[in-house]
């Protein structure tokens, strides 16, 4: 596969996204014009961060007046999925000069991300400069979009009726991101236990529910692996 067509395929893979791409960057925009963002303020914290997760926390936490090392550690807590997904990408385009990498790194969001692995995974005999050309395919296609739209919802957040529910994208996005990769029991452990770590500490504050769900979840999935470890040895 030539690199060209591998930047297209990878832009047409990714195309299903903008669906929930479109109002979850959009909903954010009005988010933060009502929590006090102006339109410069809120693109730029989109342009700059490219992580709606991290973005909608911080802001409720900011909103919750919460201490800003607390907002920011939220934030972090939330995107170092993202290390791990740099560490996941390092066999497929760990090859490219430093610039493109950076520029990967900054791209790098969830959709494209678990499109580009599946992908990998299913086609082990990609070249390499083909591996690069359809990551940054899938990208060319998610970033341009949650900019536009974070600008659109800023700017017409007044034209927005409540009933659209703009929220419905953000549960929905994460469900079509995260279903998909649940191959082991691991996974499925560590998945609904951090599902019900996040129920169960829902009360606490400043959102602090989201380090502990998170904690739990990595434990369990942790602990799982190595019982089945365990019993493959014995």
């Amino acid at each position: 596969m030539s690199p060209t067509r591998a930047f297209w395929r990878g832009y047409l893979d990714c195309a299903p996204f903008i669906l929930i791409v479109v109002p979850y960057s959009m909903m954010f925009g009005v988010v933060a014009r009502d929590a006090g963002l102006d339109v410069l303020q809120t693109f730029a914290m989109s342009a700059i961060v490219i992580a709606g997760a991290s973005q909608f926390t911080a802001l409720a936490l900011l909103q919750d007046q919460a201490p800003v090392f607390i907002a920011l550690l939220a934030a972090l807590a939330v995107n170092l999925r993202m290390a791990m997904y740099s560490a996941a990408l390092v066999p497929h385009i760990g090859h490219a000069p430093l610039g493109l990498r950076a520029l990967a790194a900054y791209l790098m969001v969830d959709q494209a991300f678990a499109v580009a692995v599946r992908t990998y995974e299913e086609r082990p005999d990609m070249p390499k400069p083909a591996k690069l050309a359809y990551y940054f395919g899938c990208m060319a296609l998610i970033c341009p979009f949650w900019y536009g739209s974070t600008l659109a919802g800023a700017l017409l957040r007044e034209a927005i009726p409540a009933s659209w529910s703009l929220d419905f994208a953000v549960p929905v996005c994460f469900i079509a991101l995260v279903a998909p990769l649940l191959r082991s029991a691991p996974h499925l452990v560590a998945a609904f236990a951090a599902c019900a770590g996040s129920i169960a500490f829902a009360g606490l504050p400043w959102s602090l529910g989201i380090f502990a769900a998170a904690l739990l979840g990595i434990v369990a999935g942790a602990q799982t692996e190595l019982a089945l470890k365990r019993r493959q040895t014995a």
